[in-house]
């Protein structure tokens, strides 16, 4: 009991200081895992006891005689599940021809030249060199995404590295599986014809019950006949019988069948898919905390000690330092991406939680069934995870620099409220050359932001989603817009010291604009006006004006103007320096000549000349 309980607590505490030291959650995981196991087995404990043993003597343990491995196989069959809910068609289509060739052709080279490399290197057969090769294809996202989500990148490079780990991960589980199961149908000889009929009967098997019952549950949740309360763990349980009933059918199918299931499920019209999301995740990462504990500590020295050799070393280098860069750079020839840039998505491919996972479950399953070579594959996989971790955790942000790819000045912009004002207001700043994302809760409104041709995404400000796009990396002004003015204040209080390194606004309240003190309002997107005020502004003439001041006599008077104007609002100041917003131009009190003010709603009349350029009509 005091076992158990230990790994979960430990499991937790990893993953809340890899959070909170923006690490991978996988290293203190893995580092955990083996300080209770073979660590204190070898240089801590008398009687060379583990603290935690997962497996002892075949029938003692947490987890004797075959329980570990059903428990590794039903943990992955969830997490790969998860991963399969992510893996979206219209994405591999919209994230770029790059990412498409590094997820088949990158993952080719990948394939073949680490196959090569370990069989010449660690005389493995032919098949245990491929499955080693197919299990550290994969880049996971919830490894990449704690490396980059504080190195400030341009957004290409964001989105390259995002989306490979997340497309990645289920194609590379699922070219490990189908391997594995060449092996285990062959024996770990030869690909005979019962070899191959069995490889058959997988694909069918696994395919055909992760298709059918993905329909089923869909269809089940669509039309209500799942009480809400239930949704979550039906679904949980649907799972596990498609996984069990896969393998009784044909086994090793499991695993297959859970993967399609995933992806059946991710691109269909599944109303609570969001939901279903959240809950799986919080399992996986339950799992994964409990799982990587327990198969970090189920090495033993011996293992490791079988890396103990020059051929190790060389090994990770030709992996990381010849063969992933050779896959990016043939992925991105004749592509927009720069030199520095290839050069940097070379050095970040750090493996994950499904190469480790995997690994551990196939080295045992081999072991057992007496596959020369088998006691490998566990520990080479892990030793290219921690080290690919280490090496990107600890020198990417360095890296970034050296190459010339770590951006100085986050200058994108960040919108909360995507309604018709914000749309507005977001493309002047979009045809002034600036990188404008809009989010919201409200789908039809970032549906008419795509529309307008505006970045937008789908987002609740009080969700973490946020939190975690990199490819946000390049914001830092964040500028709330929402009629709402809790909304707006939970977003500066929440996200200004994520996405405001520059300046942090938000509309004021009705209350507020009447008083404020001065300190106050330097947060405020317009020193004296309220969402009332800018739909009303936008309302009277939905077009933003700019006017060209000559001297500071000429801008005072102006804004005196506008302030005595209720339809019309001042918004930002243009000089050669750039555009900034009228609040922050008078904060910076920059000098005040040879300007161009910008003004939303009723054309102002002034003793000077004032110039219409931007006319948009988003009614």
């Amino acid at each position: 009991m005091i076992e158990l309980a230990g790994i979960i607590i430990l499991g937790i505490l990893a993953q809340w200081f890899a959070w909170k030291f923006k690490i991978p959650a996988i290293l203190p995981l893995i580092l955990i895992g083996l300080l209770v196991g073979p660590i204190a087995a070898t240089y801590i404990t008398d009687d060379g006891s583990k603290w935690i043993e997962p497996v002892w003597d075949g029938k003692k343990g947490l987890f004797p005689g075959e329980s570990l491995y059903y428990f590794v196989s039903l943990a992955i069959s969830i997490i790969l599940f998860e991963g399969g809910l992510t893996l979206k068609r219209n994405e591999i289509k919209n994230v770029g021809p790059v990412i498409t060739k590094l997820i088949t052709l990158g993952a080719a080279i990948t394939f073949f030249g680490s196959g090569i490399v370990a069989h010449y290197f660690f005389n493995l057969g032919w098949d245990l060199s491929f499955l080693f090769a197919g299990l550290i294809i994969v880049t996971g996202p919830t490894v990449i995404t704690p490396i980059l989500r504080n190195i400030p990148l341009k957004k290409d490079i964001s989105t390259v590295l995002k989306w490979e780990g997340i497309l990645i991960d289920p194609i590379g589980a699922l070219v490990a599986v189908l391997v594995f199961e060449f092996i285990s149908v062959g024996g770990g000889g030869g690909f005979t014809k019962t070899a191959l009929i069995e490889f058959g009967k997988i694909l069918l098997f696994g395919t055909t019950f992760g298709f059918t019952f993905a329909h089923a549950l869909a269809y089940a949740i669509n039309k209500k006949m799942i009480p809400h309360y239930l949704l979550n763990v039906v679904s949980l349980s649907t799972v596990l019988l498609v996984f069990v009933e896969s393998e009784v059918f044909a086994h090793e199918s499991g695993l297959l069948a859970v993967v399609v299931m995933g992806m059946v499920l991710g691109n269909g019209k599944l109303k609570n898919l969001k939901e279903l999301l959240y809950f799986k995740e919080s399992l996986s990462v339950l799992l994964i905390s409990i799982l990587f504990i327990l198969l970090a500590a189920n090495i033993n020295m011996k293992d490791l000690m079988l890396l103990y050799t020059w051929k190790t070393a060389i090994l990770f280098a030709i992996v990381v330092f010849v063969i992933r860069p050779l896959a990016v750079f043939a992925s991105t020839m004749n592509s927009k991406l720069k030199l520095n840039e290839k050069i940097f998505i070379s050095w970040v491919g750090p493996r994950g939680i499904v190469a480790a996972g995997i690994a551990s479950l196939f080295g045992s399953k081999l072991l057992k069934q007496g596959v020369e070579g088998a006691e490998y594959i566990t520990p080479l996989v892990f030793m290219i995870v921690l080290g690919t971790v280490l090496l990107n955790a600890t020198t990417a942000r360095l890296f970034a620099k050296l190459v010339g790819v770590f951006l100085k000045s986050s200058n994108g912009i960040l919108f909360v409220g995507a309604s018709k004002p914000s749309r507005l207001i977001a493309s002047y700043l979009r045809d002034k050359g600036k990188r404008v994302v809009l989010i919201d809760s409200n789908k039809k409104f970032i549906e008419q932001a795509e529309d307008d041709d505006l970045e937008a995404l789908n987002v609740n400000i009080y969700d973490d989603e946020l939190r975690d796009n990199i490819e946000l990396n390049d914001v830092g002004y964040l500028v709330a817009l929402t009629g709402n003015d809790a909304v707006n204040k939970y977003a500066l209080t929440s996200f200004s010291n994520i996405f405001g390194e520059h300046g942090a606004y938000r509309l004021a309240s009705s209350i507020e604009v009447i008083n404020a003190t001065d300190e106050e309002r330097k947060s405020f997107f317009t020193p004296q006006d309220d969402f009332i005020n800018l739909s009303e502004a936008f309302r009277e003439d939905p077009t933003i004006h700019e006017i060209d001041l000559k001297t500071e006599s000429e801008y005072n008077n102006f804004l005196n103007i506008l302030s005595k104007e209720e339809k019309s609002i001042p918004l930002f100041v243009e000089n050669k320096k750039g555009i900034y917003l009228v609040t922050e131009f008078e904060r910076e009190n920059f000098d005040k000549k040879d300007i161009t003010l910008s003004y939303l709603g009723k054309v102002m009349q002034a003793d000077f000349k004032e110039e219409i350029v931007e006319s948009t009509d988003n009614n």
